[in-house]
């Protein structure tokens, strides 16, 4: 096992309603291409990012109506915004936003605390606490098959995790390098796993009343429209 937490205990994905979920991946798409180009085949981030969105259910015509208002020249423009949050009993997340108001994501995130009684932290109190780092997963080779096709690619690596599937942790930068890598040896394989995430160093376990706060913050969190991803150092 490798010393990371798999992913899914790490990161609180947003948009359980599908309304939400739709307008995130609209958000993100549009802003993708406007910075790298619409055509896939020539933004390797807009093309993961539109297999997310099929593989997540979302219509093709709200990809298409996306990358149309990059071509049309208008729409608006969003920046990422990463807030720090100290939660209870010694919980802390990190909150990634995607907006076109930076005082209205302050101010319902501001909110969200007020109501949960948290401290939202100045910038790098929380952030040290975490790998930034890419995930990829996926299933269908063995571990010795993995090293020798990363090696044979000299790509490098962090960790590789081994449970039902294989998990292959490495710096941002190298996403594409050590998917190429496997798919060099597989080209079928299908990834499970395709992140750049925010990986806690430790997680705590919460019980109790601590452990229903905790959960009320991620459910308000959940409904800030401009909140995109909530990665969490507790064992969900």
């Amino acid at each position: 096992m490798g010393r990371f937490p798999n992913i899914a205990a790490a990161k609180a994905k947003t948009g359980a309603a599908k309304g939400k979920l739709y307008g995130m991946y609209a958000k993100e798409i549009y802003q993708t291409a406007k910075n790298g180009g619409v055509t896939p085949e020539g933004n390797p981030a807009l093309k993961r990012l539109i297999e997310k969105a099929k593989k997540d259910q979302v219509p093709s015509d709200v990809i298409k109506r996306a990358i149309d208002k990059v071509n049309s020249g208008g729409g608006e423009d969003y920046e990422t915004l990463t807030y720090e949050i100290f939660g209870p009993a010694g919980s802390t997340l990190m909150v990634e936003c995607l907006t076109d108001n930076v005082n209205r994501s302050v101010s319902d995130l501001r909110a969200v605390i007020n109501k949960c009684h948290v401290k939202m932290g100045a910038m790098g109190s929380v952030a040290y606490m975490y790998d930034h780092l890419c995930v990829v997963g996926f299933k269908g080779l063995t571990e010795e098959q993995v090293m020798e096709a990363l090696i044979a690619e000299e790509v490098d690596f962090v960790d590789i995790e081994v449970d039902e599937e294989i998990m292959i942790y490495g710096q941002p930068q190298d996403l594409y390098k050590i998917k190429t890598a496997i798919t060099n040896v597989s080209p079928n394989i299908e990834f499970t796993v395709d992140e750049i995430s925010l990986l806690p160093k430790d997680r705590i376990t919460l019980e109790g009343e601590s452990l229903e706060e905790f959960n009320r913050l991620l459910t308000l969190l959940d409904e800030v429209d401009d909140v995109q991803n909530v990665y969490h150092n507790v064992e969900l």
